[in-house]
């Protein structure tokens, strides 16, 4: 049993992950056009009701009580904050570069997890975070190559504090049916990008560009339902810190699609600052996790 749940997580880890690569350079093409928040609840609107009528096709029921309570501050965390943060984000800087920082998510989701005795804290997850900060620096611009703007900075971080407690919560909650959990949770963080969108003053407009529409449709068939039902599969059958190591891969297929579609330049800043940032998520979160997996196998 033990053996078909791992076999049933890596297979939705690695499914999710290459679909997931192209979610930021989607967001990228829509900003071109659409405003960012409003890009983001007109995303998760036209993924929620896509996944409500899979709910309506399989019969599920919504969520009560403490469920139900889970279920809607995932959606508040995900949808409604990291996304806001990711799309305002990815108006200043290139995919690739925005899902390299996101490759923190694991070891943000580790603290977090130790910190709400999910989970037990390593030393090996200090080193990895140190190392990682250095690579952000090296990112930015500290090493005197062209910078980032520091809110577009402090927004992807932003996002990965939401993604981390967002997968950090899942789990103090009773489960949920993924298809249920993602329906709700992306209606309501629809409906609180929505309502930011207009507190701000945002253009709501839908697309009229063709290449909007197609990343819209990328977004909301395979990189918004697929990819989060099979995040939560792997939620529910890994631990928090281990699910997030995703994000660490994600970033592979994402600067490869960024360079080819957006042009994104592929420098010895970006890509030395990279390496860092995923050497310390590997330090601190992948290689214990690995090596804890083989002592149990053996």
């Amino acid at each position: 049993m033990k053996l078909d749940q791992d076999s049933t997580a890596l297979a939705a880890f690695i499914i999710g992950t290459v679909l997931a690569g192209g979610n930021a350079v989607g967001v990228r093409v829509s900003n071109r056009e659409l405003d960012p928040l409003w890009g983001a609840g007109l995303r998760f609107l036209l993924a929620a009701c896509l996944l409500g009528a899979v709910m309506a096709a399989m019969r599920l029921t919504l969520p009560r009580s403490r469920a139900l309570l889970g279920v809607l501050l995932y959606g508040a965390l995900i949808f409604g904050g990291a996304f806001s943060f990711a799309y305002y984000a990815l108006v200043r800087i290139h995919a690739g570069l925005g899902q390299t920082l996101l490759a923190l998510v694991p070891l943000a989701t580790l603290l977090l997890a130790v910190l709400q005795r999910q989970e037990r804290l390593r030393l090996a997850a200090v080193g990895g975070t140190l190392l990682s900060i250095v690579g952000i620096g090296v990112i930015s611009g500290l090493s005197g190559t062209k910078s980032v703007p520091v809110l577009s900075l402090l927004a992807v971080l932003g996002a990965v504090l939401c993604f981390a407690q967002a997968t950090v919560f899942v789990r103090h909650f009773p489960p949920v049916h993924p298809v249920t959990a993602n329906a709700v949770g992306m209606a309501t963080g629809a409906a609180i990008l929505v309502a930011l969108s207009l507190l701000l003053g945002e253009s709501i407009a839908l697309p009229e560009r063709g290449a909007t529409w197609l990343a819209l449709a990328y977004m909301v068939v395979l990189g918004s339902g697929p990819v989060f039902v099979l995040y939560l599969v792997v939620v529910r059958l890994w631990s928090a810190s281990r699910a997030a190591y995703t994000f660490v891969l994600i970033p592979v297929v994402t600067v490869l699609l960024s360079a080819w579609i957006d042009d994104e330049p592929i420098g010895a800043g970006l890509v030395l600052g990279g390496l860092l940032v995923l050497a310390g998520v590997y330090v601190g979160a992948l290689r214990p996790a690995a090596s804890a997996a083989l002592r149990t196998h053996s």
